[in-house]
């Protein structure tokens, strides 16, 4: 017989394990207007989706503490879906560094 995990496990499974990855929204047709918005709440906590001036998709969460402002969150659109990403630790976009074109030096095999 399992023994039900308490709150603080149950917490940190869902930040290492469910948010770490990208999640599914809705379709980008929920929102085809610039200024128009979405409310979703993803893993208990609230996120919105709007659509800004440029026509760009942009997720928010909710902070629930006094004067919080809302925390930008990762967001993309493919294949006409939006998805969204709530680990912080992910924030940033990894580049892959172009590696330098090797030289090759060769001898005609004739030589």
């Amino acid at each position: 017989m399992m023994i039900p995990p308490d709150d603080r496990s149950f917490r940190r499974e869902m930040a290492t394990i469910y948010r770490s990855g990208w999640h599914f929204i809705d379709l980008a047709t929920a929102i085809p207007h610039s200024g128009d918005s979405l409310m979703v709440t993803v893993f208990g906590e609230p996120v919105v989706v709007t659509r800004d001036e440029d026509e760009d998709v942009r997720a928010y969460r909710c902070l629930r503490r006094p004067r919080g402002a809302p925390q930008p969150v990762r967001c993309a659109i493919r294949y006409g879906m939006i998805f969204v990403n709530l680990d912080q630790r992910d924030h940033e976009l990894a580049e892959p560094e172009a590696p330098a074109p090797a030289t090759i030096q060769a001898t005609p095999r004739s030589a």
